[in-house]
């Protein structure tokens, strides 16, 4: 298992801390992956807080320019961003200082989780929506 995969017993305890989620990249475009997953997050009973500076709300929720723009606490960063740009994310996620650095199905830098992993948990290449769905079914 990839050292970013956690375990069944890890994801379970992210999700059960977790209340609010701010969302990387959001598009308020509903046919786009990244508004899909985060309206099924939100079903679920997340906060989604959209961050992204090309739009000024998606699913009824504020966005922000930038993760330190956030008044609120974030317990996951999740990132629907090109791998390129998770170094300057998870240096601007250690700011606001959240749970869980979540980078999406196909987004990877070893670099980061290895420069970050002491700062927060560290999930990369894993839709947050497959991991909650299987954790749920397998309840």
């Amino acid at each position: 298992m990839k050292p970013y995969h956690p375990n069944q017993t890890k994801l379970k305890e992210i999700f059960e801390e977790t209340k609010t989620i701010a969302v990387v990249g959001l598009s308020d475009k509903p046919e786009r992956t990244s508004y899909k997953i985060s309206k099924y997050m939100q079903d679920f009973g997340f906060r989604i807080i959209p961050v992204n500076p090309m739009v000024d709300e998606v699913l009824g929720e504020k966005a922000y320019d930038h993760l330190t723009d956030i008044p609120d606490k974030v317990d996951i960063v999740n990132v629907f961003r090109r791998s390129e740009f998770l170094p300057e994310i998870a240096e601007e996620a250690t700011k606001i200082k959240p749970n869980v650095f979540w980078a999406q199905k196909g987004i990877v830098d070893n670099s980061v989780y290895e420069k970050y992993k002491d700062e927060f948990t560290i999930v990369m290449d894993l839709c947050i929506y497959v991991a909650y769905s299987d954790l749920k079914n397998n309840e």
